[in-house]
Parts: C-alpha cells; sequence; structure tokens
C-alpha cells in the first residue's frame, strides 16, 4: 500500500477530523449559535475558534430514517443540529436487528457434540445467502494524514457507511421518542466520557448537523464559560447524580445533599484520550521513560485536599523508593483514592496527628477524575456512612518491605496495595495496558505442555477456524495470549459504521456481528493489542466471496468472542487439562494472585 502524503501543519492539527473544510463552511458556522455569541479574543493563539472549527468540526447531512448515533456504541463527537429534526429512541430502546447487533442463540449440548465432525474443512467458509439484503460495495476511503514514521494501518478510515430504517414511520410509532430541533446539542457526555451511548438517535427528515470531536469540545470548553456552563450543567443533572446514587460511600444521602455535592465536584482529564494511537510506539520506550509520561494526578506526601473518583480510564498506585518509583498497584472505572487519608484527619484524636497522601497517583493512558473537595467529604459523607462503607485506618507506607510472597509464607500481615503478585509483574501489567482487560488470557507456561488442545478447543467452537494465537508477550513464566480482553474501555468499538462490533448487554462480551461487518478495519486498526484480524472469506467451495463492484475478495473481523454461543463458556480454558490458561478479569488481582500461586 503506497504511504499517503505527508501535510506540513502546526503539530496542534497533526490529525484533521476533516482536511476538508472550506473557508466559507467556517465562515457559516461561526455565524450560528453558539459560535457567533463566542468571544474569540478568549481563545489561546495556538487553538483559536476558527482553527478549532475548521479542524474539529464537519457538517453532514443525514436522510430520512439514517441513524445518527446508536445506544451501545463508543463515540468521540458531539452533534449540534443545524436544520431538520432528529428523534431520541426512549428506553427499551430499539430492537437489536435494527442497530445491527448479534442476536445469540446459545447451542445446545447436541448442537455443540455435532461440532466435533460437522464444522466446514475450508478457512472462513461462509453461506453467501447471509449477505444477500445487504449491499456488498466496500466503503471509501480516505487519507487521514498524519506524522512521518505512522505505519499504514493507522493512515485509513472509513468515510460515511450509515444505516437506514426503512420504515421509519413504523417504528417511531412503536417506540417511545422526543424530538431534537435547531440549535440543540446531543451526544456531548458520551464523547468526553468515552462513555457507551445511552439512547439511539434517528433522523426523521433530511437533517443537517455539526459534528464536533472531542478535542473541539475540549478546547471550546476551556475558552467559553457559557459553554463549559451548559456542559457541565448536562453532565451533574443526569450523569453524575446517577452515578453519585449507585456509589455505596453516598447512597446514605438525601437527594438535596447529593445535588450540592454535584454542583462542587471539580471536573480533572489526565493523559491522551486517544492512548490507544501511540500505544504501540509507548511500548517500546524504556520503563523510566513510560513512567515520566504519565501525569501526577496527586503526589505523595501532598495533602489530601480531595477524595478522588475514578470515572474512567486508569491511574497507577505508587511510591517512591530509593530513586525510583515502585508501583503497588493500579485503579480503575469506579475506584476511590484519598479516602482513608481524608478519614483519619476528620477525626477529633488524630488532630494533632494528621496524614498526607500515602501514595503517588499517575494517569495511566487516559484518566477522567472526579475530584471531591475534602470539606465536602467532611460535613456530609462520613457523618452517618454505614461501618461497611466507611473507610479503614491508614496503614502507614514503609520504605522497604519484604518480598508480598515471603510476607503471605510468613502470614504476616498483608498491607492494602499487596495482593500477593510479584511487583515486576504488577508493574508490566500495567505498563502495558493489559489492565484493560475483562478477560485477558493467561498462560502459565511452567504448567503448558504445548500440546494445543485450547487451540483446538477454539476452532471447534468457531467452525474449524480459532479466533486467538498461543503466543504474546511474556511476564515471568505466565504469557499474555494474543486474544481478545474484552476491555474495559473497548477503543476497538470506536467509529464501527454499522455497529457491527458492540458488547453484549447480557454478557459484557465484545462480539461482532458477522453479518453486518463491512470488512472496513477500524476496529482492528483500533485495538491496541493486535487481537483483530481482517479474513477473507469463502463460500462452501473454497471459492472468495467478492464484491461485487470491485471484485476483490470480502473482509470480514474476526476475534475471541469468549465462545458466547456455546454451553460452558470459554472452550480455551475447559480445555486444558493442566490448568495452565485461565480468562481474567485484571480487576481482581487477589484472584489472579490465588490462581499464579496454586
Amino acid at each position: 500500500m503506497a504511504k499517503a502524503v505527508v501535510i506540513q501543519r502546526p503539530q496542534r492539527w497533526d490529525n484533521p477530523f476533516d482536511p476538508d473544510v472550506s473557508d466559507a463552511d467556517v465562515d457559516r458556522l461561526m455565524s450560528m449559535e453558539p459560535f457567533c455569541s463566542m468571544d474569540e479574543a478568549k481563545f489561546p493563539a495556538s487553538a483559536p475558534l476558527r482553527e478549532v472549527i475548521r479542524n474539529d468540526m464537519r457538517l453532514l447531512v443525514f436522510e430520512k430514517g439514517e441513524i445518527i448515533i446508536r445506544e451501545g456504541d463508543y463515540g468521540t463527537s458531539a452533534f449540534l443540529v443545524v436544520s431538520g429534526q432528529a428523534r431520541v429512541i426512549l428506553p427499551p430502546g430499539l430492537p437489536h436487528a435494527l442497530l445491527g447487533r448479534l442476536e445469540i442463540e446459545r447451542k445446545g449440548v447436541f448442537a455443540a457434540l455435532r461440532q466435533l465432525w460437522s464444522n466446514d474443512p475450508l478457512p472462513e467458509a461462509r453461506d453467501p445467502a447471509r449477505y444477500d439484503s445487504l449491499s456488498q460495495a466496500r466503503p471509501k476511503w480516505s487519507a487521514v494524514f498524519s506524522q512521518e514514521g505512522q505505519d499504514d494501518s493507522q493512515i485509513l478510515k472509513t468515510e460515511e457507511a450509515r444505516v437506514l430504517l426503512p420504515d421509519l414511520e413504523k417504528v417511531l410509532e412503536q417506540h417511545k421518542n422526543v424530538t431534537l430541533g435547531p440549535g440543540q446539542m446531543f451526544g456531548e457526555i458520551a464523547a468526553l466520557t468515552r462513555s457507551a451511548r445511552t439512547t439511539s438517535i434517528i433522523a426523521d427528515q433530511k437533517t443537517e448537523l455539526v459534528e464536533i470531536r472531542r478535542t473541539g469540545i475540549r478546547d471550546i470548553r476551556r475558552s467559553n464559560d457559557e459553554f463549559r456552563e451548559h456542559v457541565d450543567k448536562l453532565y451533574r443533572e443526569n450523569s453524575l447524580l446517577a452515578h453519585l446514587r449507585q456509589t455505596p460511600e453516598f447512597k446514605h444521602l438525601e437527594d438535596e445533599k447529593l445535588t450540592s455535592i454535584t454542583d462542587r465536584i471539580l471536573f480533572e482529564t489526565y493523559g491522551d484520550f486517544d492512548w490507544h494511537i501511540s500505544y504501540k510506539r509507548l511500548v517500546q520506550q524504556d520503563s523510566s521513560e513510560r513512567l515520566a509520561g504519565e501525569p501526577t494526578i496527586v503526589s505523595e506526601g501532598a495533602y489530601p485536599d480531595g477524595l478522588l473518583m475514578i470515572r474512567s480510564g486508569f491511574a497507577r498506585v505508587s511510591h517512591r523508593i530509593n530513586n525510583g518509583e515502585k508501583t503497588v498497584r493500579y485503579i480503575g472505572a469506579g475506584a476511590m483514592f484519598g479516602f482513608e487519608e481524608i478519614a483519619h484527619n476528620a477525626r477529633p484524636e488524630n488532630e494533632a496527628d494528621p496524614v498526607v497522601y500515602q501514595y503517588s497517583l499517575r494517569s495511566v493512558g487516559y484518566t477522567d477524575v472526579l475530584r471531591v473537595p475534602t470539606t465536602i467529604i467532611e460535613e456530609l459523607v462520613l457523618p452517618g456512612i454505614a461501618a461497611e462503607f466507611a473507610p479503614g485506618p491508614v496503614e502507614r507506607r514503609h520504605e522497604v518491605r519484604p518480598h508480598s510472597f515471603e510476607r503471605r509464607k510468613k502470614g504476616t500481615k498483608k498491607l492494602p496495595d499487596d495482593v500477593g503478585i510479584d511487583s515486576s509483574i504488577v508493574e508490566n501489567l500495567v505498563e502495558n495496558r493489559f489492565i484493560n482487560g475483562t478477560q485477558t488470557m493467561l498462560i502459565d507456561l511452567d504448567r503448558c505442555v504445548r500440546c494445543d488442545a485450547c487451540v483446538d478447543a477454539c476452532a471447534k467452537g468457531h467452525n474449524n477456524n480459532p479466533r486467538f494465537i498461543r503466543h504474546g508477550r511474556k511476564l515471568d513464566h505466565f504469557m499474555v495470549a494474543n486474544a481478545c480482553m474484552h476491555c474495559t474501555d473497548p477503543v476497538c468499538m470506536i467509529g464501527c459504521p454499522t455497529g457491527a462490533i458492540h458488547r453484549n448487554e447480557q454478557t459484557g462480551n465484545v462480539v461482532i456481528n458477522d453479518v453486518t461487518c463491512i470488512g472496513c478495519g477500524t476496529c482492528a486498526s483500533n485495538c491496541p493489542y493486535d487481537n483483530i484480524r481482517m479474513v477473507e472469506i469463502r463460500d462452501k467451495q473454497g471459492n472468495f466471496i467478492r464484491d461485487k463492484v470491485t471484485g476483490a475478495p470480502i473482509l470480514k473481523s474476526t476475534k475471541c468472542d469468549l465462545c458466547i454461543d456455546q454451553p460452558g463458556g470459554p472452550a480455551c480454558q475447559r480445555a486444558c487439562p493442566h490448568d495452565a490458561l485461565r480468562r481474567t478479569d485484571m480487576a481482581e488481582l487477589e484472584t489472579l494472585a490465588r490462581w499464579m500461586q496454586r
């Protein structure tokens, strides 16, 4: 594939969202609300309003019945209605078939056994009739110009590939909905927090929209108070209030107090939102260089001025040792940091013996943080908190500790940051972002006899096409295999034009609908772990199924689906005769430690 020509641009704009926004488009958007009311003088020279519009926005037109966003998708853009109108589908939402989702039909025992002799011997064989209802035309490609040295897999992206609902009136009759008109914005919260879209939105007539990518939202929020207050108000009233209600440490509070807390919480963002793009270059760096590149959220020894709640992403907990830093654990979405220190200092008996933050907290890749001021915790949260949710005593940290395995053998007290895993393994899990996995495949190489029973079992459950590679990065005598980890932050789902790759509502597995996949490769390019592969598909006679327009073999994306349609769960783990393979949720390090120490 020929390398795209590099266009020299200021570094701020090295990855333009749409390089074809014209001066006329910029002038038109500048004349519209809310942009015409913004004071250009308040925008910095590095990101003036006109350049934010030019590089981080584009005008799109959706025809009647086209899906603008899908419930459950991950997106990095917000939308502003310019003309026309759109319909927001209210819960329970559209059926899976209309959204391009996979309908799971779990096999019975006899159907599972029949796979042993009935699977097709040809690689990636399909029935072409499955795709007759869909257009076989491949999406167009356009160059995304970037810095020198970026490989071709990250230079291409798909243009528009949309889903049209054939009978919109019937859909709107069957599902409750509300109307969005000119001047109304949607999708900004999911774009800022990289959370799943909470609803589907459909154009119910020819509708023109401004699409604003996350970096544009961020820059406008920084420079325009009214826009920031508008977005923050929506977040506080909707997502944040619901989040606090579901948090055990806050659920005892009345709505009036919760609302008071949401008004005073600070939103903070650290790291690179698009961390997956630079990840492959990052892992080639020395570990000390990687640590230096991680933004510090709080420093060890600082006064605990707030409770930190991780909203999305991951953070490294570490402390100084000699001239370096030691990683003791990591925390992800839903975790808190600093609660014990704040509670200690709030107790009257500790007035003469206050503590500081015992550890440093650094952003790993990208981290969204809610900072609840200490005064709020002392005044509203700690009084009346249930004993089961109250923070425990602060364990004073010692600079030198015995090896975690040795301490466990001696039966001495297990400190909070010790999960019984060698610190070098924890360090590697964090640095290589394996902490992102909810079903990471780990193989104990001391137990593994290379019998390939796991690969054979995987193949049997997927029509003789294994969906993982028994190869990967080694951590001590353990290996993280090249298999989909079903990530907490599934960046592979960003930008899928048809909704083919999605998270199953019942199981949480990230799966691909083979029928609605158009082979654009967006998910494979986004996956930072190379766990998604594009395959050429064949018919039952072994002939490639070809695109009717170009004649090229049709591609489909494939990956581990955790045997979602098989009885008994992941066949790879069940087939291992020596308990050498385990699918592990990296948020449960204690469970992982017990398996490692068998």
